[in-house]
């Protein structure tokens, strides 16, 4: 039980000075070739295998933020003009030029104006519950795909995690197959399990940022989209829409 305890009170210390001098290794190399070398580098120099992985990873969650980037940034609009237009066009009484403005007009904040619109001879009540469900239906296109940005968060650090247990049964195997604790008999696969970790880590810290990123863009949407659907009531309440 003493020799078990002594073992792994050794070999966690070997963990320590190997990530130490694979710190300084990368520290002194980043002064002269730069961090995307290093970074290039260390991916050829870790177990393929994991860092494939977690290379798909990136790319498939990277490519899911780019998309909604692209789409949510086609779906802003400026509310204000636009509900300055309708507001214009329901003073001249032209609803339907109104609501054709609205239909022509990108985004979800026009979608959910021109069914306020669409629906203006019901009443203010169902000029209100048409916003609230239309308004359902255009969040749930803004947030799609987030469901996944988020898994491949999650699993990003998780290959990771897993190459770094891997190595570390791989460098007991060698302790158990060569029945040395000497640091060249497990170096490598240390090395390998703690690149594993750190690009594990970096793929999720990337795309963490465009997530946050994306989540506050769906929040302003989301906000205008509110306040416009506010100000749809209030314009076609002062234009005498509702008998």
């Amino acid at each position: 039980m003493q020799k078990i305890i002594l073992t792994s009170f050794l070999f966690i210390g070997v963990c320590f000075l190997g990530l130490a001098d694979i710190c300084a290794q990368e520290a002194a190399v980043a002064e002269s070739t730069g961090i995307f070398q290093v970074l290039k580098e260390k991916f050829i120099e870790g177990d393929w295998k994991f860092m494939s992985l977690v290379l798909v990873t990136l790319i498939l969650g990277l490519a899911f933020c780019i998309e909604r980037i692209i789409t949510l940034n086609i779906a802003t609009t400026n509310t204000s003009k636009l509900l300055n237009n309708i507001d214009s066009r329901l003073a001249d009484g032209d609803l339907e030029g109104a609501k054709e403005l609205a239909r022509s007009t990108s985004g979800p904040t026009a979608s959910v104006l021109y069914e306020g619109l669409r629906n203006a001879h019901n009443g203010p009540e169902a000029v209100e519950k048409a916003i609230v469900s239309y308004g359902s239906v255009q969040m749930g296109l803004l947030e799609k795909g987030l469901v996944w940005i988020s898994l491949f968060i999650a699993i990003a650090p998780m290959l990771g995690f897993m190459g770094t247990v891997i190595g570390m049964i791989q460098a007991f195997d060698r302790i158990e197959a060569v029945g040395d604790l000497s640091p060249s008999v497990v170096a490598g696969g240390i090395k390998v399990a703690l690149l594993t970790t750190v690009f594990g880590l970096i793929a999720a810290i990337i795309l963490q940022i465009f997530y946050n990123y994306i989540v506050s863009k769906i929040d302003g949407i989301v906000n205008k989209m509110e306040e416009s659907s506010i100000g749809l009531v209030d314009v076609m309440a002062r234009n005498g829409l509702f008998k």
